[in-house]
This record gives C-alpha cells, sequence and structure tokens, in this order.
C-alpha cells in the first residue's frame, strides 16, 4: 500500500492540550521512512465533519491512527464520557476511507479491548505506541499478516486479542511471561528512548505546538515513561508500564531547547511523576543548568518550568536544581496526611507506603524558601474516609500555605487500577459494593472480575457501560461520608452533602487559595479542568503558565475576560458573580 500515515487528535475539550503522542509517533514513523500527517480536530471541533471530509476529498493514507487521551472527565461529580464523541468521529473517518484504523493513547490504554470493540476499528495499541506503530506501518506496507506483531491488539472475528511479546525483561536480566491482555508489564521494550521527539510550530499537516501554547499556557515534556509504584487509585503503572523507560538525557534537553526556541517557554513535564526515579531527574535539570550556564543566548535561559511530584524524594539538592533550572511552580500530590488512609493506597510495587506529611511539609518549605510556587492535592473519598478524617486533613493542608491547595472528592475506578480490580472481587459478580456509584446506573453496580469474563473487553466495558450499552461511568466515595451509610447502595443515592461539609470547613478568606469540587449551581469556580470558564478565560487574556498558578487572581481575571468580549461584542459565556 502507499499514501501517507494519518494520525488524528479527536479531542474537542478546551483549554487545548497538545497531542504530544502525536509528535512522538510522526517522529519515529519519520524516522522509519514513512510520510505523516496529522489531522487536529481541537480547533475544528465545531465543523469537524467539514474538516474530516476536506483531507479525504485530496488524501488517501494507508493507515489511520487516533489517539485517546482522556475517555472522560475523571471527575467523579460531573461523569461526562468523550469516548461517544470519538466513536462518532471515528465511524465518519471509516466511512470516508477503507484505510484500516489503530487506536492508542493513555486513555485508549486504560481499556484497549473493550475501546477496540466499541469504537469498531481494526487495531489497538496499550501502552506507548511508537514501536509498535512502526512495525504495523511496515506490515501494512508490505502486505504481511500483522497477527505477529507484539504488543499489536487486534481486532478478529473472536472479539480484541493482543499479541503479546515472547517474553518481558523485569530488572537486571530477569524475564517474566506475558499476560495476553498486557496488565502491568513493563513497556520500556514499547519506547523510543533516543529520539529528541520533533515538535513544529505553524507547519501544515503536524502539531501546531506554538498555537496550544497561546491556548493552553503550557507546553509538554516527557522525561520518562511508565511508573515502578502502585498506588491503587491510579491508571499509569498499568497503562505505561511498570518500569521506567528513561529518555536519553541530551535529547530531553535538546527538545525543551527547540520549544524554548519557537516561543514555548513555560514547559510542563508530563510524567507519572518528575521526583520519581529521582536520579534521572537530577541529571535532567544539571544538563540544563550547564546549557543556561554555558550560553546565555540559550533559550533555555527564559524556561519556565512547571513539575508534578510526589512528596518524596524531595530534599534540597533537588529544590535548588529545580530552581537553578528555572523551575516556576511544583505541583505535589500529596493526597492525604492520615497514615491510615494512605496505608495501602499510596503504596510502592511492594506495598509500603513512601511518605509521610512531614514530607509535604518539607517540600513546600524548601519550594517557598527558593521563590517556587506550590499547588498541594488532597483526594477524598477513598476507603476509610470519614467526615473527621477529612477535616484533620483540611485542617493540616491548609496550614501549608501553599499558593493553591485543591480539595477532590470521589474517585474514578478504572478497569486495571488495584482499587477497581479489588471492588470487582469482592464483588464476584453476584454483590454491589457500598461505595461504588454513579450518576446514570438504574441499580447497584455489580461488577466482575476478569477471570469470571468471557473476554478483557467484558471486564472493561463494564467500568464505562451497563448491561445495555449505555454509559454508566463507575465511580466510588467512601460510604462513611454519608449521613446514612447504608444508603451508600442506592443508586440514587448522591455525595452533594459531603461536598457542602468540605465547603463548611474552608474559612471563605481562604477561598482565593483553594480549589473545591462543587455540584450544579454551586459555584462558578471548580476544579474540573473541561471546557472550565475561568481555564478558558486565560488563553484568551494571553496568560501562560500552569493554570493553577493563576487561580487566586481568578476574579479579576474573569472581570477582564468578561469586559473584553463585552468589547469585541461577543457573549462571554462567563458566569456573573453574584
Amino acid at each position: 500500500m502507499s499514501g501517507p500515515i494519518l494520525l488524528v487528535n479527536p479531542n474537542k475539550v478546551h483549554p487545548p492540550i497538545a497531542p504530544y503522542a502525536l509528535d512522538v509517533l510522526t517522529t519515529a514513523l519519520e524516522d522509519a521512512g514513512f510520510e505523516v500527517e496529522v489531522l487536529d480536530l481541537t480547533f475544528r471541533r465545531d465543523d469537524w465533519k467539514t474538516c474530516l471530509h476536506e483531507y479525504f476529498a485530496e488524501r488517501s493514507p494507508m493507515l489511520v491512527g487516533v489517539t485517546v487521551r482522556n475517555t472522560d472527565t475523571v471527575y467523579a461529580f460531573e461523569q461526562r464520557p468523550f469516548v461517544g464523541e470519538h466513536r462518532e468521529i471515528i465511524t465518519e473517518i471509516r466511512r470516508l476511507t477503507d484505510a484500516p484504523v489503530v487506536g492508542g493513547g493513555i486513555g485508549f490504554s486504560t481499556m484497549p479491548f473493550a475501546l477496540v470493540e466499541y469504537f469498531g476499528i481494526d487495531y489497538g495499541v496499550k501502552g506507548p505506541g511508537e514501536k509498535i506503530l512502526c512495525e504495523l506501518a511496515v506490515a501494512i506496507a508490505e502486505g504481511r499478516d500483522t497477527s505477529a506483531i507484539p504488543g499489536l491488539i487486534r481486532n478478529t472475528e473472536n472479539g480484541a486479542v493482543r499479541t503479546p511479546p515472547a517474553f518481558l525483561t523485569v530488572r537486571h536480566g530477569e524475564t517474566q511471561q506475558a499476560d495476553p491482555t498486557g496488565r502491568f508489564e513493563p513497556r520500556v521494550w514499547q519506547v523510543d528512548r533516543l529520539s529528541v521527539y520533533r515538535r513544529r510550530s505553524g507547519v501544515p499537516n503536524r502539531v501546531d505546538n506554538l498555537q496550544y501554547y497561546r491556548r493552553g499556557g503550557l507546553g509538554s515534556i516527557l522525561t520518562k515513561n511508565g511508573c515502578a509504584y502502585r498506588c491503587s487509585h491510579c491508571v499509569e503503572p498499568d497503562a505505561k508500564g511498570t518500569r521506567y523507560g528513561q529518555r536519553e538525557l541530551a535529547s530531553v534537553v535538546d527538545e525543551m531547547e527547540s520549544l524554548a526556541a519557537q516561543g514555548i517557554l513555560d514547559q510542563h513535564t508530563t510524567d507519572s511523576e518528575f521526583n520519581l526515579s529521582v536520579v534521572h531527574a537530577k541529571n535532567l535539570l544539571r544538563e540544563i543548568v550547564r546549557r543556561r550556564h554555558a550560553d546565555p543566548e540559550n533559550p533555555l535561559n527564559s524556561l519556565r518550568l512547571w513539575v508534578y511530584c510526589q512528596p518524596s524524594p524531595f530534599d534540597e539538592e533537588f529544590a535548588d536544581l529545580l530552581a537553578a533550572a528555572g523551575c516556576r511552580g511544583v505541583n505535589v500530590g500529596s493526597d492525604h496526611i492520615r497514615p491510615e488512609v494512605l496505608s495501602g493506597w499510596k503504596v510502592t510495587e511492594k506495598g509500603g507506603t513512601y511518605y509521610t506529611f512531614a514530607d509535604t511539609e518539607r517540600l513546600v518549605r524548601l519550594c517557598h524558601e527558593r521563590g517556587i510556587l506550590t499547588m498541594v492535592e488532597a483526594l477524598f473519598g477513598m476507603p476509610g474516609e470519614t467526615p473527621e478524617t477529612v477535616r484533620a486533613c483540611v485542617d493540616a493542608f491548609m496550614a501549608l500555605d501553599a499558593t493553591v491547595t485543591g480539595f477532590s472528592l470521589g474517585l474514578r475506578l478504572f478497569p486495571y487500577t488495584p482499587m477497581g480490580m479489588d471492588l470487582a472481587e469482592q464483588c464476584a459478580g453476584e454483590r454491589t459494593v457500598p461505595g461504588l456509584q454513579s450518576n446514570t446506573a438504574d441499580g447497584p453496580i455489580v461488577l466482575k472480575p476478569l477471570r469470571m469474563c468471557a473476554s478483557p473487553a467484558e471486564y472493561e466495558r463494564q467500568f464505562m457501560f451497563d448491561e445495555h450499552g449505555n454509559f454508566r461511568l463507575v465511580c466510588y466515595f467512601s460510604p462513611d461520608l454519608l449521613p446514612d451509610p447504608a444508603r451508600a447502595t442506592d443508586p440514587e443515592e448522591r455525595w452533594h452533602g459531603a461536598v457542602t461539609d468540605l465547603w463548611a470547613l474552608i474559612d471563605p478568606a481562604d477561598h482565593h487559595r483553594v480549589m473545591l469540587p462543587t455540584v450544579e449551581g454551586m459555584s462558578e469556580h471548580d476544579n474540573n479542568y473541561a471546557d472550565n470558564p475561568f481555564l478558558t478565560s486565560l488563553g484568551g487574556l494571553g496568560y501562560t503558565g500552569a493554570f493553577w498558578s493563576h487561580w487566586r487572581g481568578r476574579e479579576e481575571i474573569m472581570r477582564r475576560a468578561r469586559e473584553s468580549a463585552e468589547a469585541a461584542g461577543q457573549s462571554s459565556h462567563l458566569p456573573t458573580p453574584v
């Protein structure tokens, strides 16, 4: 077959987030000798059908790849799915071309078998896709059978099936047999760790990174893939891999320098957590500092770095290196303070907790001493959460005086998180578990573990759909947060009272520095990203950097956005404060 390989971004959510994966895949495919084109629907979300028709009227690709960054908002109080919109786009693509379609991306990787079947596509990839996609492209170009490609999921007459690699290297040369579903595998073999991913701006049929930066305020940078920890609520060790695929340091910094030269000065790490595998992180920062000092004209001297971190490891040397490299802010997922709540939740692969609240206190202090902003996040509603544990956590987090403190309530469950698997085992296909909840459930939620399902797709589907195929996103809230925990199995029950109780714990004088969950009509400000009025206002007014760094000034920013829209004779779509 001939023709280009087309990569499609179907994400319609704003503020826009650049589809970094498509730059990675474009780099790998170009290096393999293929012509690659990108069709980005984010900025054509209102006329995406026209965009598709215009492309396919002129071009006949040999293969179409679609990236799914998020299956839904992952926000327990909204429960808004995206995959229905994605299927509509993919269905239109299938109508316009006979080329095979392959799906991938971090969201896709949380339930790849179910989505291959739901989208009706030919192939899927769980985890990093650059090497597998190149093998698939070569096989299609040469007319060869694709069934032997390791890691590839194929849509067969018997449903979605995956070809596992022959064996996997775990550590120190040890090997293990691969699971047919690909659960909790080390995916280092899937990662291109040497290349400088090509990041472009203003180039036709490519990701326009500068446009994303101007509209969303950040560029993305990946220093390593995967996570060796096993936190019970996190999808990334399964979806990205259980070992770190560390990228070549020079390649990463070359990429950062390229982005900065294009004017993309605010760059945010997309690692699971930047400071896990801290030696690699420190060496990366040293290379940034070295280049800044070696050449005053190097664009890295204007770099504003933003990073995700865990409370530990984080020592003075690391803080000094962050400051020297131009770090402006650290977003730390501390989640809670109570050891009995964190135990078995935020854990290493062997099940031990790896930080205490004292580590969070130290991180905030070290950052503030160096002029680095901080956002500290708590997650309420996990098993064992009570009004008393919430109150203790709120008091401790507010005392930190971080730049911004974010409080979330409730958890979106996914098939291959340890917590999702455990709750499915507890249900055993026979009973519900108190705390399982969905806004669209018409009865108690009863999950089946993988061992009781006919296929991985059947197991995965139940976390997104009910038995009739209707959307039913499964979430969890601690039943002990309800006035009557016995009502936790009632599909009509809502945890709205817990939101009100949480707001009541915060002094109104501190609302400017806190992000809180909301229910409809409660507040114009919430901590949900998708189509958030405050966040879209930032891009419209030219703000850059992590959105939370502007949170304290949100009232003034939204006022300016309203005035700007009114002056232009447009509707601002922004709520007016009451």
